[in-house]
């Protein structure tokens, strides 16, 4: 009876420390290291002189049950997941300050322990900021950057909408221009609310847009960077090719997006880096088509297009395959040209040269290519031969978010840039688009496609979705389901 009673209150003690036992285990993310955070923070200090500041909004907390999600240049700075944190770097004195709401200890018992002002030494030592503080003192602190005794610094905050999740920058904007079109809504955006408050509250700050630094700071990736959206594409390929394995007539479009997730997830993905273009026929004729409703159609082609939220970073890779696991002749025509500019574009992309080039030497390639080639339609070669003329095909930056920020036209390449190669032509008169994306590392002596292990020669792709997929192994269950006995 004692032992048994011993047994049980070590039980119940136990059963008391557990809770914050769980507190106490923080996260944090590892793929950078402090060293890198600083070096980022450094270069803004530089960008923006010695009488000047730079203030940047983490994101705001999440209503109900969604996930939160860091906005990315607040992660890209500081690697920090809390929500409502700012960052204040101070050109004068060469200082960083992350200002963190307090412990909510209720949140904490629920969702495990989120960094707070409490847990400033340990901030500390994770980021290389040299303080942390509650949110409280954020004002304090800016009247001390130089109101008291001007003249003030200029104060740099972002002006473009911050991304957060699968969002990217040429989205927002639209949205906000949809918005904005709406009498009954019309809401600023919380850039804007934030620029408001500050001059309401400062006005003797005169304000300046951070975002072109953050850009180009962003445009070249470290090689920690690529190390995690090189596994972001390893893992948006390994999606696709059990897409194209579990590719069957009759299958919803939707089923394929599932196959996919399921490989995302597995390799520790915590969503999409956008949501996925799965279209067969002419579904894929709309560049953005999201429904997923259809069933595939044996003859059909079917596009996919798809990429994992994977540690704040994602990818864009596309692939285009036969439903019934052949291409019949018609379709081997326009697929190997799209093959063939694919190849000619990686062939000239190399640190030095500018898109235009790039685009230039590719399409006096495809033109070479099309001597002689015979297309089953005339609607056929003049889509390929407006396709040689098409400047679409060297597309946008990747990393953070899939239309990443930075610029890659009208510039000279440099080791580092992430990009997409997205070679594509339009049948319009069968409502018919196809095209391949490939992911562009340019390195110091050229290029590396790090999406080439992606299926696009026919025989394997064919090969790829003659193979069991996973939804052969685990079809959908009939629906109701039935009663058991």
């Amino acid at each position: 009876m004692k032992r048994d009673l011993i047994q049980a209150t070590a039980i119940l003690i136990c059963s008391f420390l557990h809770p914050a036992i769980a507190q106490d285990k923080h996260h944090y993310q590892t793929d950078f290291s402090k060293e890198e955070f600083a070096e980022r923070r450094m270069k803004i200090m530089e960008a923006i002189g010695n009488n000047a500041i730079a203030v940047i909004q983490g994101a705001s907390g999440i209503p109900g049950f969604s996930v939160f999600r860091q906005a990315n240049t607040f992660y890209y700075l500081t690697g920090l997941e809390s929500p409502h944190a700012y960052l204040l770097i101070n050109g004068k004195n060469r200082q960083t300050t992350v200002y963190l709401p307090h412990r909510d200890e209720g949140m904490e018992q629920n969702q495990g322990k989120v960094l707070s002002a409490e847990d400033a030494d340990l901030v500390k030592q994770l980021t290389g900021v040299d303080h942390v503080r509650g949110i409280e003192f954020l004002s304090a602190n800016l009247i001390g950057t130089g109101l008291i005794r001007p003249p003030a610094p200029l104060l740099y905050t972002e002006l473009s909408p911050a991304e957060i999740g699968n969002d990217s920058r040429d989205e927002l904007l639209s949205s906000q221009a949809r918005s904005a079109a709406d009498p009954w809504d019309g809401q600023a955006s919380r850039e804007a609310l934030f620029v408001h408050k500050l001059t309401e509250r400062f006005p003797q700050f005169e304000i300046r847009d951070l975002s072109p630094i953050l850009d180009s700071m962003r445009l070249i990736k470290s090689t920690s960077e690529i190390a995690v959206i090189r596994k972001a594409t390893q893992i948006a390929g390994l999606g696709i090719i059990e897409a194209m394995k579990s590719t069957q007539p009759g299958i919803y479009e939707y089923q394929l997006d599932a196959a996919a997730k399921y490989i995302f997830y597995l390799h520790g993905s915590r969503g999409d880096g956008y949501p996925s273009i799965i279209g067969g026929g002419t579904n894929a004729y709309m560049g953005h088509y999201f429904h997923k409703t259809d069933k595939l159609v044996d003859g059909d082609l079917v596009i996919m297009d798809y990429a994992p939220d994977y540690k704040n970073y994602t990818s864009d890779v596309t692939r285009i395959w036969p439903v019934n696991g052949k291409f019949n002749s018609e379709q081997k025509e326009l697929y190997n040209f799209i093959i063939a500019y694919r190849d000619a574009l990686f062939k000239y992309i190399k640190p030095g040269v500018t898109d235009k080039e790039v685009l230039d030497q590719a399409a006096a390639d495809m033109k070479q290519y099309l001597v002689g080639k015979k297309f089953a339609k005339p609607a056929h070669l003049k889509a390929v031969e407006e396709g040689v003329k098409f400047r679409g095909h060297f597309q946008h930056p990747v990393g953070m978010a899939v239309h990443d920020v930075g610029q890659v036209h009208g510039v000279k390449l440099k080791a580092g840039m992430v990009f997409t190669i997205d070679p594509m032509i339009w049948i319009h008169e069968e409502r018919l688009y196809v095209r391949i994306e490939d992911v562009a590392l340019v390195t110091e002596t050229g290029v590396e496609n790090l999406s080439a292990f992606v299926p696009t020669r026919i025989e394997d792709v064919e090969r790829t979705i003659n193979e069991k997929g996973l939804i052969e192994f685990r079809p959908p269950v009939e629906m109701p389901l039935k009663k058991q006995n």
